[in-house]
């Protein structure tokens, strides 16, 4: 994965002060549905996400609400996100026909957590995404909304979980995973702002790099599976090495 560069002072305007304002953040963990949901929209999907330990996510945290206070970026904690690496995302109408998707994806993703250990991370550079694949449109504007993450070295250990969740929730729950989360094609990456405006992609660099986060190492502590709509819903999580009791 080539580490993004930050963009010029002369081409964004450098670190601009700006007014502070208030954010509301993250919760602590949705509690899990009793009963299945309600039939979400069809522009709804669900994620597998790894959470991390307490120290990584509040340093996740810092570079979100660095970010909202300079009006740059608050996306994520409007829709009560958690500081995550995404291991899947699956359309709602990609289940396969009649499945719930606890009853259909909770089983492998129980089994896997129960026989894996705590996964160490180290978040170690921050990149943006291309245009073409953050913009809505074929030719990019300075009001198109940027994409910034941070991006974990990619060890064995990491890759290797992937894989295996990929595999179990093919064979087991039937699940075709998307071309993008394939094993051979999946990038893995910390989001930290998803809207930013395009004119200020340099300004936002910079916040972050005056941050000074990276390079920071935690663990990966749990596997969640979320329902993603106008805000994020967690519907069970797992931690990695546990009885595999989750909250169902």
């Amino acid at each position: 994965m080539a580490q993004g560069s930050a963009p010029s002072a002369a081409a964004g305007g450098g670190c601009l002060s700006g007014p502070a304002v208030a954010t509301t953040p993250p919760g602590t963990p949705r509690a899990s549905a009793a009963a299945p949901p309600p039939a979400p929209p069809s522009s709804a999907y669900y994620a597998v996400e790894l959470y991390f330990d307490p120290a990584l996510e509040n340093q996740v945290l810092k570079a979100w609400n660095a970010l909202a206070r300079r009006q740059l970026s608050s996306r994520l904690i409007d829709t009560a996100s958690r500081p995550h690496l995404p291991l899947l995302h699956l359309p709602a109408t990609a289940l396969p026909l009649g499945g719930d998707p606890l009853h259909r994806l909770a089983p492998s993703l129980r089994a896997l957590a129960s026989r894996l250990d705590p996964l160490p991370l180290a978040l170690s550079s921050l990149a943006a995404l291309p245009a073409s694949s953050s913009a809505s449109s074929s030719s990019p504007t300075p009001h198109d909304p940027g994409v910034l993450f941070l991006a974990p070295t990619p060890s064995a250990a990491l890759l290797g979980l992937h894989a295996q969740l990929c595999e179990l929730l093919r064979k087991d729950a039937g699940v075709e995973i998307p071309d993008a989360f394939r094993p051979d094609h999946w990038v893995p990456r910390c989001a930290v702002a998803v809207d930013v405006p395009r004119g200020r992609m340099a300004e936002a660099f910079c916040v972050l790099r005056e941050l000074k986060l990276l390079p920071v190492s935690g663990y990966g502590m749990d596997i969640a599976l979320v329902e993603v709509t106008q805000t994020v819903r967690e519907l069970v999580s797992y931690p990695l090495g546990g009885s595999g009791g989750g909250a169902d």
